[in-house]
């Protein structure tokens, strides 16, 4: 039911095969064709059209990028200077007193004067006062250079000022920043654009993206030559690095440090799929040292995931680990578990009464709640009373993509039927028990394979999700070994409907007593039929009627 052939697991590019044939013969492309938002905006701005002084542009502040924009500009005709230097002094005019007479130094500002100052967002908002002056500069005001030796400042100070327009280039956190001190972020005075760090997969984009390799190639590795394999696994790589088989990364210190190894495993001048595949494989064997951790835990009962037989109320989700200072995220299965007892209806997530559970977790857990409420259609309160944990969890749990599992183990202990622990499970719910998407696929479906690879392989192992993230899929080389031989399996749904009988064995509701909401309406009846038993006063008064 809904299996996933091997072909969509990973991304094949089929449709690109002339493409890639012809591949080593397209002429380089520069950095910035394949930035058409980037260059509108610095052709508009650099146009005596362009009433705007200020030009912010969203990106991770690259050294490369403040160098690409400096290029382009020169290109159509202007000066520009370049602030390479996180060091804000380097900006404003400075000066010292020699035999009575300022000496002056000019800033960065100063040598702007008639062009273009591009600088980081970190160098502009050093301080408060460093970007007032930058703007009082900006509109025409003049400034007092600043004195080297506060000692022998002069009475007297040069005063300087430059007609320049500013280019400020930062990430989304920096920018942040600026709109919060200074309320012409989103006015006039500035315009705004962004450098795109993905390229969307079309026939015309992948020619373009192919001839961006090669300007890569021909800028970090003019010795070498990537063969048609070697573009092909590229291209695969670089879906990954993006988690969407529909785009691929346009970031160049990702592809010069993905060449530049795979160049270490060639000896000669063609770098090939399988230098790219040692070069992947070398960077995981460096960073893998806490998931292999992970797994050894398990594999030692530190940690109790089973990956065999079956149980109520109990199932495998999927989490994706973020450990601060650590340069990569990892997948790791995540048993959450449910027990239910006579009650009022109240399903408790204990994760979020002892505060290690997020907002958006708890939101997750509501949904899912209102869903199962709504398919049992009851005129009363649920007699039962519920806790879901995520077991041997010890830091906070957020995000909604365990909604899905949460509710599998919910209708579990409720009705009695076990969950396939073979099976693991992500996704969100919404309150129709639609399944929607979640992220991290990659690292959570490659965390359960790896337990289940050393736990021991059944053949009938495998991760339930989303439809919509099929399209996200680049898992492993090894992986998808393990999928084409039938070793292992993904299975995608869009509703509650597909994924019960999958892990509980038993639709989700149809007309028989068999299903999963019968046999919790059936435990809800015969509940309510249970006799209350009399007290002792009732049974004496019994007596004499």
């Amino acid at each position: 039911m809904n299996q996933v052939p091997w072909q969509q697991v990973c991304p094949l590019y089929n449709d690109f095969a002339d493409l890639l044939d012809n591949a080593p013969t397209l002429a380089p492309l520069d950095a910035i064709e394949l930035q058409p938002r980037l260059k509108a905006a610095l052709s508009f701005f650099v146009s005596d059209a362009c009433p705007s002084k200020v030009l912010i542009i969203k990106d991770g502040d690259n050294l490369f990028h403040r160098q690409l924009v400096s290029d382009h500009i020169e290109a159509l005709g202007h000066k520009t200077v370049v602030s390479k230097d996180a060091d804000p002094n380097l900006l404003f005019d400075r000066y010292q007193t020699s035999q009575n007479e300022p000496v002056v130094a000019q800033g960065l500002v100063s040598q702007a004067n008639g062009g273009f100052l591009i600088s980081s967002t970190q160098t502009a908002l050093a301080s408060l006062g460093v970007w007032t002056n930058l703007k009082a500069l900006l509109q025409g005001a003049k400034l007092n250079g600043v004195s080297v030796d506060t000692k022998t400042a002069a009475l007297t100070p040069p005063s300087f000022s430059s007609n320049f327009k500013l280019i400020v280039i930062g990430d989304r956190e920096q920018l942040s920043d600026l709109d919060f001190i200074d309320s012409d972020f989103r006015s006039g005075f500035m315009q705004y654009t962004e450098i795109e760090n993905d390229l969307k997969v079309t026939p015309a984009t992948a020619k373009q993206y192919l001839s961006f390799v090669n300007s890569m190639m021909s800028q970090f590795l003019s010795d070498k030559q990537l063969d048609r394999s070697g573009y092909l696994k590229l291209l695969q790589a670089g879906a990954r690095e993006t988690e969407d088989k529909q785009y691929w990364p346009l970031s160049v210190d990702w592809h010069k440090a993905m060449l530049c190894e795979a160049s270490s495993y060639s000896h000669n001048s063609t770098i090939s799929s399988e230098h790219i595949e040692a070069a992947i494989e070398a960077k995981r064997n460096r960073e893998s040292y806490l998931p292999e951790r992970a797994i050894d835990d398990i594999l030692e009962g530190q940690v109790v995931i089973e990956t065999q037989g079956k149980q109520v109320g109990q199932v495998n989700g999927l989490t994706v680990i973020d450990i601060p200072g650590h340069p990569i995220s990892y997948g790791e299965p995540a048993r959450i578990s449910c027990v239910v007892h006579f009650g009022d209806g109240d399903v408790s997530d204990v994760e979020r009464k002892v505060d290690l559970g997020g907002n958006i977790h708890a939101k997750g857990m509501m949904i899912m709640q209102a869903f199962v409420s709504s398919e049992l259609d009851l005129d009363a309160p649920l007699p039962y009373s519920a806790s879901i944990v995520f077991e041997q969890s010890y830091c906070e749990v957020d995000g909604d993509s365990a909604s899905l599992a949460e509710l599998c183990s919910l209708v579990s202990a409720l009705s009695g039927y076990p969950i396939d622990q073979q099976i693991a499970v992500t996704g969100a719910v919404d309150q129709f028990g639609r399944v929607q998407a979640v992220g991290g696929l990659n690292e959570k479906v490659e965390g359960f394979y790896n337990v289940c690879k050393h736990q021991g392989l059944t053949g009938k192992q495998g991760v339930i999700l989303p439809k919509t993230n099929v399209q996200h899929l680049a898992l492993n080389k090894e992986l998808v070994e393990s999928i084409k031989n039938e070793e292992f399996h993904i299975w995608s749904v869009t509703h509650v409907d597909e994924v019960i009988p999958l892990l509980l064995g038993q639709p989700f509701k149809s007309d028989t007593e068999d299903s999963v909401i019968g046999k919790i309406a059936e435990r809800i009846e015969n509940f309510e039929k249970h006799e209350i038993p009399e007290s002792f006063v009732t049974r004496i008064k019994n007596w004499f009627v």
